[in-house]
């Protein structure tokens, strides 16, 4: 490990390497790697051929960018840009399909970049990065597809606001740059169209560099309480991203009969042995807890056991819906690792008006595994297996306030404008 992490620190600097010692450097940690070559592309848009030839030129083409028109990207965004190039396509090996269009057999990939972001989380939380540097890297794999999709959908300002807040679009752009160019296809010109109609969409809606969204309400926000500025800059900032509101100040009256005393949803996100319960004792001794883990065993007498999921289930959205009605404090403590069960509880929180916070626990696997063992309540190992494979990383706009826990409880990263 000692060796990668050397090797993965000597990017920061002005290391170029290609995709040959990419591989021999990270395929041991990430396996997907070394099934590139068995990857295939569609001709029409990669005339180039396998994954592995279009992940090699693409870093190629990185590095020329680099030198040149990018070369003010040094250190820590050097170093994600690299390896974003590396593994924007990771997932593709399990991703891609052949199916049947206008009569023709295509291949395609959909949903890598989701699933790729996935697989990488907990992975690269083995390597010594600053985890700044892992989140802009999860974020440039998870979203390398949406400029196309914004332009091509002449997408409005707030799907730009919420495709800045996710990921530095700097970089991204570059990211796409070097995407286009490494591969042989017939729509570069169009393609090249497209990357500066993003770019100059990004620089006239004010989303290009670091900016502020909420700077026009600052004055208004600091005659409030703690309680209520926390509230009125979630919704703010969500209902800007959604489109409900195009300008902050319309938060201050839309957020008015709510924000004095609203309930506060909290939403764990973590595998199995990640420390959910001991970090939210700590941080929420107060609020309420619904536990589908200590339903199951009041319900069954065993955690474990799936019967009277049904029951189960309705009875937590019960005493839920209970607690948002009361205005409380209330953790909904599960694994949550799908999306959909997330959105269920999310969606419900912001039903009743409530503050949604959602605390997302991402450590190496190793180390899950061995806290999974020192627990009091043990989960079989292909249960955890299975967690693994199904794991969704959750994304910003799944709630108003977002943040993520390492290994030792401490905060790694946390959304937010204030």
């Amino acid at each position: 490990m000692k060796d990668l992490n050397d090797w993965l620190a000597r990017l920061a600097l002005d290391a170029t390497p290609d995709i040959d010692e990419c591989v021999a450097q990270m395929g041991a940690e990430l396996p997907l790697l070394l099934r590139f070559k068995d990857t295939p592309q569609d001709n029409e848009w990669h005339a180039e051929g396998n994954v592995h030839i279009h992940t090699g030129m693409v870093l190629e083409e990185l590095y020329q960018l680099l030198q040149t028109e990018a070369q003010h990207i040094q250190g820590a965004e050097r170093q994600a840009l690299i390896l974003g190039a590396c593994l924007h396509d990771i997932a593709k090996p399990v991703c891609t399909k052949n199916y049947e269009k206008d009569g023709r057999i295509r291949i395609g990939s959909s949903g890598h970049e989701d699933k790729g972001r996935s697989y990488l989380a907990v992975r690269m939380m083995q390597w010594s990065l600053p985890f700044a540097v892992i989140w802009n890297v999860l974020n440039l794999v998870g979203e390398h597809q949406m400029i196309h999709r914004l332009v091509l959908r002449e997408s409005n300002r707030a799907a730009f606001l919420k495709l800045a807040h996710q990921v530095k679009l700097p970089l991204l752009y570059w990211l796409a740059r070097a995407d286009m160019q490494g591969r042989i296809c017939n729509d570069h010109e169009m393609n090249a169209l497209i990357l500066e109609e993003f770019r100059s969409l990004c620089q006239s809606y004010g989303v290009w560099d670091r900016f502020d969204p909420l700077q026009a309400i600052r004055p208004e926000l600091a005659q409030l309480s703690e309680s209520a500025q926390s509230y009125v800059q979630a919704y703010a900032v969500t209902e800007l991203e959604s489109g409900k509101i195009t300008q902050a100040e319309e938060a201050l009256s839309t957020t008015y009969t709510h924000r004095e005393q609203h309930a506060h949803l909290v939403i764990t996100c973590g595998m199995s042995g990640s420390g959910k319960s001991t970090w939210l004792q700590q941080h929420f001794p107060e609020y309420e807890r619904i536990s589908l883990d200590e339903l199951r065993e009041h319900w069954n007498g065993d955690r474990a056991s799936q019967e009277h999921s049904g029951q189960i289930r309705q009875q937590a959205k019960e005493n839920l819906k209970a607690a948002l009605r009361a205005k409380c404090g209330v953790i909904w403590d599960a694994t949550n690792i799908r999306k959909d069960f997330r959105s269920m509880v999310a969606d419900l929180g912001r039903d009743y008006h409530a503050l949604v916070t959602l605390v997302v626990f991402l450590l190496p696997e190793t180390e899950l595994r061995n806290n999974n063992r020192a627990r009091e309540h043990v989960v079989p190992e292909e249960v955890l297996d299975r967690q693994l494979d199904a794991y969704q990383l959750p994304t910003l706009d799944e709630a108003h306030q977002f943040w993520v826990v390492g290994a030792k409880g401490e905060t790694l990263w946390q959304s937010g404008f204030s």
